[in-house]
């Protein structure tokens, strides 16, 4: 009997090591993938702020509560199957899809441009008289989750491609729980950091209200500067919109045969690299989102006047 015990507790103690072996290496495939997602958690972290912006302060936080938890579902209930699905199945169409995504925060990006400059407006905005409150909320959560469904799968196909060229995440298993575990980590980040940035106000009021000078300037600049800070995500959240978007299409079009857009960025990003010495890797990055933000902005623009001028008026007049 004591034998069996001590059998027993050898093959608990070989299971446990392997466990252990097995955290290890999801670990560290998720980590190496997670690191080239950086650019598109930036982007989300930035388009976020947009939609809590001139609301109540009082429903800022349960506004991005209710975003991060569509965005948990995102990733963890539609997007992770179906990658995973895909991945096994049927990998060629993963591009096809990421490419209606590009498309489709093209069009969003383009759209704001077009209203900012003086287009027509398409929906509720705070311009307008908001007469339902809750329904205006309810639409600006929808809008942030269906443009978070779109920079999860960016983020998910980014880890996923990672993840193919890693023996670690050769196994199935290994390899849906990297994504799980790169999909939790990125969800946390990004509206942890939005839910900072939008409550800064109310750290600024708190802080006038210290006996202590110092503290009561830092929180007179806080209050100065969050209005012009969220308006700069605003607009930075627009331009990620169409930076990705038209990364995606790039990157995208050039994985089917067609290299106009991604020979016409990469040039334009080389012959900046050659011009400019020491700085040659952030302009030469900066010329290739340039370039990719401004194809989006093209793309979008056409689909916005389809959409809004051919198929909406199309019915109008029916």
């Amino acid at each position: 009997m004591p034998g069996g015990l001590v059998a027993l507790l050898d093959d608990v103690s070989i299971i446990a090591r392997t466990a252990a072996a097995s955290i290890d290496d999801v670990a560290a495939a998720a980590g190496r993938a997670g690191s080239k997602t950086a650019g598109v958690v930036i982007d989300d972290a930035a388009v976020t702020p947009s939609y809590v912006t001139g609301l109540s302060p009082a429903r800022e936080l349960p506004i991005i509560w209710a975003i991060t938890k569509g965005s948990f579902k995102n990733k963890l209930l539609i997007l992770l199957p179906g990658a995973l699905l895909l991945s096994e199945f049927l990998p060629g169409a993963i591009i096809f899809i990421l490419m209606l995504g590009g498309a489709f925060l093209s069009y969003e990006g383009a759209e704001k441009v077009m209203e900012k400059l003086g287009g027509e407006k398409h929906g509720k905005t705070l311009d307008d008289v908001i007469e339902d409150p809750a329904k205006f909320e309810k639409e600006r959560i929808n809008g942030a989750i269906r443009t978070d469904l779109i920079l999860s799968a960016e983020i998910m196909a980014i880890v996923l491609n990672e993840l193919s060229n890693d023996p670690i995440a050769e196994n199935f298993v290994t390899r849906g729980l990297a994504l799980a575990l790169v999909a939790i980590a990125v969800t946390i980040v990004v509206y942890g950091s939005v839910a900072l940035i939008v409550k800064m106000d109310d750290l600024g009021l708190h802080l006038t209200r210290k006996p202590t000078e110092f503290a009561q300037g830092v929180g007179r600049f806080l209050l100065k500067a969050m209005p012009w800070l969220l308006r700069a995500l605003s607009f930075i959240g627009t331009i990620a919109m169409l930076w990705v978007g038209g990364g995606i299409i790039v990157h995208g079009t050039h994985e089917i045969g067609f290299d106009l857009f991604y020979d016409l960025a990469h040039s334009a990003e080389y012959a900046v690299q050659s011009a400019t010495g020491a700085l040659s890797g952030i302009l030469g990055w900066a010329t290739y989102a340039a370039i990719s933000a401004l194809i989006g902005l093209a793309l979008g623009v056409v689909i916005a006047l389809l959409i809004h001028k051919v198929i909406f008026r199309g019915k109008a007049a029916h």
